[in-house]
């Protein structure tokens, strides 16, 4: 027992995490898809918003004004962003998150996490997770 602790404590020392990540090259589709939702959101076009997502999104929303009702009380910052920077393309375990920071109306920085899917030769967002915002130090 103490030598699997001692090995996940060494494996996490080196990675930084317990799960493995990679940094990868952009893809502009995965940021199209991702600006092209954000796109929706600002025209309130619910309907198009909705067919960027994942068919695990669909199922749990139903309808695209279900979809949005949540966009709108539970990501405000999505559904009307100031600005939208795109961070890094990492894997974790095999999945795919794109990093998104949004600036909102008031000028917060929201840090997003976007797990992206392939599907049928498109890609589609599965889930977003907001995350901590980085602590910088001068």
């Amino acid at each position: 027992m103490r030598k699997l602790i001692t090995g996940l404590a060494l494996a996490v020392s080196m990675t930084g995490s317990l799960w493995a990540q990679d940094v990868l090259a952009p893809e502009p589709g995965i940021e199209s898809t991702i600006q092209g939702q954000i796109d929706a959101f600002l025209q309130d076009d619910f309907g198009s918003a909705f067919t960027f997502a994942a068919p695990n999104i669909r199922n749990m929303f139903r309808t695209p004004e279900n979809f949005g009702t949540m966009v709108q009380q539970g990501y405000p910052m999505v559904w009307r962003p100031e600005s939208v920077t795109f961070g890094d393309l990492r894997s974790i375990s095999g999945g795919l998150y794109q990093t998104v920071i949004v600036t909102d109306a008031a000028g917060n920085l929201h840090y997003l996490d976007y797990r992206m899917l392939m599907i049928d030769g498109q890609w589609r967002i599965a889930g977003v997770q907001i995350l901590q915002a980085p602590e910088f130090s001068a």
